[in-house]
């Protein structure tokens, strides 16, 4: 494996298997191994997750950073994502769905968010093409509340 070197500025934070870390001035991280981590300019707060796509990439985040709800996240992914696919009409968001299932069921879920990060401004365009954006897209409604710890 090769090594990995992420630098950070001070004060910011990554998160690590699950753990936050924030350094106090600039450093440099260097992974000797397989590690799962989110840098801090990639995490979506709940509060910001408020379309499909947006909800779909808070619930693969949440499998990335806190391996002790893996499983929940995991269910709740298996209960939205189906809806999602239901929910577009549009063929890359579509494809982009089904390719973010597969790396879900490799365990890639770093590659499902990037990938997800890549659909989210087409859904945007989506929802803004018409003032009745149900042409494209409708209303979704997730199966339950989503809710971050700190």
């Amino acid at each position: 494996m090769a090594t990995l070197r992420i630098s950070l500025r001070a004060g910011e934070r990554i998160f690590v298997n699950g753990a936050v870390l924030k350094v106090d001035r600039k450093t440099t991280l260097e992974f000797l191994n397989d590690v799962t981590f989110l840098l801090e300019s990639h995490v979506m707060q709940a509060d910001q997750a408020k379309t499909p796509m947006r909800q779909l990439y808070f619930i693969v985040q949440m499998m990335l950073m806190d391996p002790n709800t893996i499983d929940a996240a995991r269910e709740l992914f298996e209960k939205t994502y189906p809806v999602m696919l239901k929910t577009y009409s549009n063929r890359d968001i579509i494809d982009g769905l089904l390719e973010v299932q597969e790396l879900i069921d490799r365990g890639r879920s770093f590659e499902a968010l990037k990938r997800i990060r890549v659909m989210i401004p087409i859904e945007d365009r989506i929802i803004g093409e018409s003032d009745d954006a149900s042409s494209n897209v409708t209303e979704f409604q997730p199966p339950m509340r989503l809710a971050a710890g700190a």
